[in-house]
C-alpha cells in the first residue's frame, strides 16, 4: 500500500492530484467515499485536470476531461459524454482509515 494523504486534505465534492512513481493519479470524494483513478483520458491518454487539483465540472457533480469536455461518472469512472462515451477511466485500489487515504495496487 502507499500513502496518499489524510483524509481531511480531500474533502468532500473535491478532487485531488497525486504522483506516485512517476504515475499520475487522482482522488474524488463523493458521499463519503474517496474514488481513485489513473490520470488518463481513454480518448487521448492524455491529464484530464484543468488545474493542479482540478478534475471536476462545474457543477462538482461528474470528472470532466480539461482537453475536449469528456465527462466521466464519479463512482464508476464511465465516460457519459464527449469522444470517448462508453469507454471508462482506470480505476485503481483506493483504501482509507484513520491515517488517511492508501493506493491499495
Amino acid at each position: 500500500m502507499h500513502y496518499l494523504c489524510p483524509s481531511a486534505t480531500l474533502k468532500e465534492g473535491h478532487s485531488r492530484a497525486f504522483t506516485l512513481d512517476g504515475t499520475q493519479l487522482f482522488g474524488v470524494r463523493r458521499n463519503g467515499t474517496v474514488y481513485l483513478y489513473r490520470n488518463s483520458c481513454p480518448h487521448r491518454g492524455i491529464s484530464l485536470n484543468w488545474d493542479q487539483d482540478q478534475f471536476l465540472d462545474a457543477s462538482g457533480t461528474l470528472i470532466q476531461c480539461a482537453h475536449h469536455g469528456a465527462q466521466f461518472i464519479i463512482d464508476s469512472g464511465e465516460c457519459i459524454t464527449g469522444p470517448c462515451a462508453g469507454e471508462w477511466l482506470e480505476a485503481l485500489g483506493c483504501q482509507e482509515d484513520s491515517q488517511g487515504v492508501w493506493l491499495t495496487e
